[in-house]
């Protein structure tokens, strides 16, 4: 495995001097590295503070080649995301200020410093951005350090699970991956990480590839696959891909939360179904439920698995107090891949210690069981009191599509003055003319009453980001304006309401 202290150019170069990608050419990654690389340091003589770097690039071959060589070089380097709106590149580009552009298909400036210097940072730090749901775009810092404690501790997890010794499991264990996930993103990120630190292989292609049955010659059996909930579901339709995805060493699956109807099938077809739990604060997965522990029985909703030996996991009140096994409480995370905390532009906001977060709390509730295991219940935010009961809306989701009525659904807690909340379901169903009042039927006794949607809103499609996260801030918006229309309008009372 590559030396987390050893990322000069020499290093990288070695690393990236061998045949170790399918779908796009080690070669011309290569030949982008060494150009890239050549430029920014031939700028720093005589010796300066080198450049800070913002990379938004779609193309892989550019990504990778540009990526190490900022990293070589020692250059802060921000990840962008090439999608991104003109609304989001202004703000991204005020935040960071950065001296350099690296895109081979957005036509960006940088732009010019008459605020005060930008804040200093780390050496080889890296912005990975982050946003989720909350519709603001921020960097979390990271360092090649955090990366690669987290490399590490997804090796050695796989190790113990494949029974790898530990005194050859640094010399044995390849990560071989298949990245369908951007690679700006920490989810996408990571396993090139893995699979270049490694002297693994790496097959790159775009999903919708992947989709249509075209997959690339990268053994599965000694590889690894990471999808998120919305891509396993898109594959199982077809049984070539379905096949296809049981010769995998394992499939990890993360990113949002699954719903048990699609654990139940992929487990039906013998898929060897990883669920992860992660984020881009921690640098990927922190814990994970293992092929053979998903296969053996029928998962809880939530159970996402043993935390990795990187990572530390507590349950705690709202006091910080640790809890007990069984006890719902704020997940407390403590990670040797744990990021700096989130780039700030003004230092007085900086959101950092001088090493990284002691304690990240990333908002989500849940418990570990007597055995260890994290179970995840649901997002502190996105919790519905109603009539003074504690609601969580992945357990309404699960139950709504366990209908068979839906495609997909959203539920979340709308102000009422009556119970304080009223949960409400916003759906996407299977059939045009499927009515609020058959779904609700059909829910009938898997769910507690008070549990029960007030509100009902049909819709097209529902606003999810590439990771297949839910954009709750753009459907709380869509849920309010719905809701007034229609007491303006007084139209179908019986479709959104009880």
């Amino acid at each position: 495995m590559l030396n987390p202290e050893d990322i000069g150019y020499s290093s990288i170069r070695n690393h990236l001097n061998r045949d170790w990608l399918v779908g796009v050419s080690a070669e011309q990654v290569l030949q982008v590295f060494e150009q890239h690389w050549q430029c920014v340091t031939a700028q720093q003589s005589p010796p300066k503070n080198p450049p800070r770097i913002l990379l938004a690039e779609s193309d892989p071959v550019q990504f990778l080649g540009r990526f190490f060589a900022a990293v070589a070089a020692g250059c802060p380097l921000f990840l962008g995301n090439p999608a991104w709106g003109s609304t989001e590149w202004e703000e991204v580009l005020t935040q960071i200020q950065p001296d350099q552009i690296w895109s081979s298909a957005l036509s960006l400036n940088a732009k010019s410093h008459d605020e005060p210097p930008p804040t200093p940072l780390p050496p080889q730090s890296i912005m990975i951005p982050t946003g989720g749901t909350s519709g603001r775009v921020r960097f979390v810092m990271h360092t090649w350090k955090t990366l690669m404690a987290s490399v590490a501790g997804f090796c050695d997890y796989f190790c113990d699970y494949f029974e790898i010794g530990t005194q050859t499991r640094n010399q044995l264990f390849v990560v071989n991956a298949y990245c369908v996930l951007p690679l700006y993103h920490v989810s996408g990120l990571m396993q090139v990480l893995r699979c270049f630190s490694t002297g693994g292989t790496l097959a790159i292609a775009p999903f919708r590839q992947l989709e249509q049955g075209f997959t690339l010659p990268l053994p599965p059996e000694q590889s690894f696959l990471s999808l998120v909930p919305t891509q396993l579901q898109r594959l199982m339709r077809s049984p070539l891909i379905r096949e296809w995805l049981t010769q995998f060493r394992a499939v990890l699956l993360g990113g949002a939360p699954a719903w048990m109807e699609l654990l139940q099938e992929a487990r039906s077809q013998a898929i060897p179904l990883a669920l992860t739990y992660g984020m881009t604060e921690t640098a990927s997965q922190i814990a994970t439920l293992t092929p053979i522990q998903f296969l053996a029985k029928e998962s809880s909703q939530g159970w996402v698995g043993s935390p990795l030996p990187h990572a530390q996991v507590t349950i705690r009140n709202e006091q910080g107090q640790i809890l007990e096994s069984n006890r719902v409480g704020a997940i407390a995370i403590q990670a040797s891949s744990l990021g700096l905390g989130y780039f700030s532009s003004n230092p007085r906001k900086q959101e950092a210690t001088p090493k990284h977060w002691q304690v990240y709390l990333p908002d989500d509730l849940g418990y570990l069981d007597d055995a260890g295991h994290l179970h995840i219940v649901g997002r502190n935010s996105d919790k519905i009191i109603s009539g003074g009961e504690n609601i969580f809306p992945t357990e309404i989701e699960a139950a709504i599509r366990a209908t068979g009525l839906v495609k997909d659904v959203a539920v979340l807690g709308l102000p009422d003055p009556i119970w304080g909340e009223a949960v409400t379901a916003i759906y996407v169903p299977i059939e045009p003319g499927c009515r609020s009042n058959k779904i609700r039927a059909s829910v009938g006794d898997r769910l507690s009453r008070y549990k029960h949607p007030k509100h009902w809103i049909p819709v097209d499609k529902l606003s999810r980001n590439p990771q297949g996260k839910l954009n709750r801030v753009m459907l709380r918006k869509l849920a309010i304006a719905h809701m007034a229309s229609t007491v303006l309008s007084r139209s179908t009372p019986a479709e959104e309401s009880v």
